[in-house]
């Protein structure tokens, strides 16, 4: 895009204002070349980046890169076959630690574009573990970087006690009044002492230094050299030890480098964003919605390089004409329009939030070009007016479909006449050419061109006479006036001298300016009754809230009170069953009365009648569609009890056979239901758990309800007769089964065994018992029978 117009639309400075946001320096290079993209794939990719990391920020603050560096030197250096120096290697260190922090806190990030930047991240766990072991936080090499580093290091110093320690015992005895002072120096990286000159015959080694006056001599003894030879070796070996060290790590750098360059690339693509959101969230910037035809709606715009109290203001082009004429007095405002325009255009296609309030919008340009400000220059022999139309010129050139021209005081700097009638020729001919164009101007020739060709259109920048100062609001639809006779007025010119200046206009001019100002006046009142209708339908808009909020909350309180009763019933349910529960364990072990179940239902009764009123409340049960049974379906008998497959079904299907344990059993097709436990039982019961009764379940028990009333958990057969004993067995395992006992005890006592012999062998055969045994101790003994049903 035209690079002119971004330096005069001051778009560096927002993008240096970016750098400096950066946390080091491959991302402060990225922010350093950011440019608008005329590519709406591309923009669009930017936005999205600013958004998502926008969001992260707000969600996780402490996000970020870290303690990264800028490694990138030291890879290349390192690919290259160069060998790093220590300070290198930590600062690859804390370049993967943060690396790793960062891949870490995108692993699971829900945000698409940084999930996908987080696989770019590679921390290299290897690397970094090997660097701690081979460093401590200030950059020496450790003992433990190799197998041998610390076994030579030890030598060196074992070299170097056995060195200091032989020429101390000389320093401090053996050449006694030989020494100048008594002390051990190093001299070209030799350990000697000082002699004097005069002393030189006494003391026999090696001259390895003299002083100034040629008084001292520093002399290496010879008892020492071997000393001091052992010590420079060991010094060697470790030297070379450490430079294989580092050797063999800088060739682990270079074998990973296409990982780390490409860490490197993503750690700073993620600081970008971060400094694209943290730029966003200090300007209080909102994303700009982009349209799909060339339309500026700005709402509340701010320019971004204005300090202090910023007016805002609202901008709109494009919707019924593309031309924007806006005038006003001087120092009202109009550049500052025209600069907002460009500014915040060129920072939405360069990915960037722009200072307005959502539901603005702004489309992808072509390119943006802006003629503001003065073009003149000496050097070229260019007036002011010949520097703007040179780059007119080249504005003129390029204008088109997609492109927005920005003109500062078009046709100024030439004769009022001549430069209006270019203004106007040069509007005219942007507006056949498809570009969005705004011009500011002073020309009263040019209100009159706005309001009367189609295609543009007015704009005023506001001004207040009585503080003369401006207000900065931007009017749509209302040219602006120059108030030069107004101003002078207010400043003390005196009244003759502008009532003689207002003579001098010509009666048409006088007519346009009080028309102009019926026009505002008009337009003031107007925005009153705007005004109070926008208030009055802010206070509708509250109440209806207000409403939303009080039906919510109700609604809220209504599924609270629900929940408890079903929670409630739930609990009731469950205490009913455990009372059913109990009562059948009772009948099982022994005989009761009918009192005892009676006591047992009151008490079961109570527990429902404590349901509360949420809890039975429920819609009732659609009526279900007839059962449509077929052979083999299993069926329960209603009446009866019985429960087992359909053998046969009439051709009428008005009755059926049931076959159930053993017996087959005649019965009525519509007092059939199916059996517990089968498919269409299944569909049933799930209807039937809607209420409190449902017919599904509420036959069968109360049916067995009705003959656990009447049938005891054992039968008394002692002094019956056999015929009679086997008759009265028949029909109390028939009782039992319905009621649905377990078991059954049969007491028909010793005796001579013909009446127990009888009723093992009838029950053994009988279709409803599966097991028949005697009584054990504390069950009647053998003189009762226990079957199993």
């Amino acid at each position: 895009m035209d690079a002119r117009s971004q330096v005069l639309l001051e778009f560096p400075l927002v993008r240096d204002r970016l750098a400096e946001l950066t946390s080091f320096g491959p991302s402060r290079r990225l922010a350093e070349t950011l440019e608008p993209s005329a590519d709406p794939v591309i923009v669009a990719r930017r936005l999205n980046e600013t958004d998502q990391a926008r969001s992260l920020l707000e969600d996780r603050p402490g996000v970020g890169i870290g303690a990264a560096h800028d490694i990138g030197p030291l890879v290349e250096r390192a690919a290259r076959g160069g060998r790093l120096d220590p300070e290198g290697f930590l600062a690859i260190a804390d370049t993967l630690d943060a690396t790793a922090r960062l891949a870490t806190s995108l692993a699971e990030e829900r945000r698409p574009l940084l999930r996908a930047l987080g696989r770019e991240l590679h921390p290299l766990p290897a690397i970094r573990s090997t660097l701690a072991r081979s460093f401590d936080p200030v950059g020496e090499l450790l003992d433990t970087a190799s197998p041998r580093l610390g076994g030579l290091r030890a030598a060196v110093r074992v070299a170097y006690d056995r060195l200091r320690r032989r020429l101390d015992a000389l320093v401090g005895a053996e050449l006694g009044n030989a020494l100048q002072e008594p002390i051990v120096t190093l001299r070209n990286g030799r350990y000697v002492v000082p002699v004097k000159a005069e002393a030189r015959s006494r003391v026999k080694g090696i001259v390895h230094d003299s002083s100034g006056s040629g008084q001292t001599l520093f002399i290496e003894p010879l008892v020492a050299v071997e000393l001091g030879n052992a010590w420079r070796e060991a010094q060697v070996a470790e030297r070379d030890e450490v430079e294989r060290i580092l050797d063999e790590l800088s060739a682990l750098i270079a074998a990973n480098a296409a990982a780390l360059r490409e860490s490197l690339d993503a750690m700073a693509r993620f600081d970008l964003w971060a400094a694209k959101a943290t730029l966003a969230a200090d300007m209080d910037a909102t994303r700009a919605e982009t349209a799909d035809r060339p339309e500026v709606v700005l709402l509340s715009a701010r320019h971004p390089g204005l300090t202090g109290r910023v007016v805002p203001i609202d901008v709109r082009i494009g919707d019924g004409y593309t031309a924007l004429v806006v005038t006003g007095p001087n120092t009202g405002g109009k550049t500052v329009t025209l600069r907002t325009v460009g500014l915040l255009s060129l920072m939405h296609q360069a990915g960037l939030h722009v200072p307005a309030e959502a539901g603005s919008r702004l489309p992808v340009w072509r390119d943006v070009f802006a003629d503001i400000g003065d073009e003149q220059s000496v050097a070229q022999s260019l007036s002011t007016f010949s520097g703007h139309l040179r780059r007119i010129t080249t504005i003129v050139a390029e204008a088109g479909p997609g492109t927005l021209v920005l003109l500062d005081e078009l046709g100024a700097g030439t004769d009022p006449t001549e430069g209006s009638a270019l203004a106007q020729a040069l509007l005219d001919h942007f507006i056949r050419a498809g570009a969005i164009v705004a011009a500011t101007t002073h020309y009263a020739e040019l209100k009159a061109y706005a309001h009367t060709t189609p295609g543009a259109t007015n704009a005023a920048v506001e001004f207040d006479l009585e503080t003369l100062s401006p207000t900065y609001h931007v009017t749509i639809g209302l040219p602006g006036g120059s108030q030069a006779f107004a101003i002078a007025e207010r400043l003390g010119l005196p009244d003759a001298i502008v009532a003689d200046a207002r003579s001098r206009l010509s009666e048409s001019q006088r007519s346009f300016e009080a028309t102009l100002a019926a026009i505002r006046a008009t337009e003031g009142e107007t925005s009153d009754a705007l005004e109070r209708a926008r208030s009055a339908e802010a206070r509708a808009a509250e109440a209806l809230r207000s409403a939303d909020e009080e039906r919510r909350r109700a609604r809220r309180e209504r599924d609270q009170q629900v929940t408890a009763a079903r929670e409630a019933a739930d609990e009731l349910v469950e205490e009913l069953r455990a009372e059913v529960a109990s009562t059948r364990r009772a009948l099982e072990r022994e005989t009761v009365t009918a009192a005892s179940i009676d006591a047992a239902v009151a008490r079961a009764e109570a527990i429902a009648g404590r349901l509360p009123p949420f809890a039975v409340a429920a819609a009732p049960a659609p009526a279900a569609a007839p059962q449509r049974w077929k052979v083999g379906d299993r069926a329960r008998s209603r009446s009866g009890g019985w429960e087992g497959r359909i053998a046969a079904l009439e051709r009428g299907g008005r009755r059926g056979t049931l076959e159930a344990g053993g017996m087959r059993v005649s019965v009525e097709v519509d007092d059939l239901v199916p059996a517990v436990g089968s498919q269409a039982a299944v569909g049933t019961g799930n209807r039937g758990r809607a209420g409190v009764g449902a017919d599904a379940t509420s036959n069968a028990a109360a049916l067995r309800l009705d003959r656990a009333r009447t049938v005891a958990s054992s039968l008394d057969l002692r002094g019956a007769r056999v015929e009679e004993a086997l008759e009265a067995l028949d029909r109390y395992l028939d009782d039992a089964s319905v009621a649905g006992l377990g078991t059954a005890t049969v007491i028909h006592g010793l005796g001579t065994g013909a009446l127990r012999d009888a009723v093992r062998a009838a029950a053994a055969a009988h279709p409803l018992v599966r097991e028949v045994r005697p009584g054990e101790r504390g069950e009647g003994g053998d003189g009762a029978t226990v079957v199993t049903l």
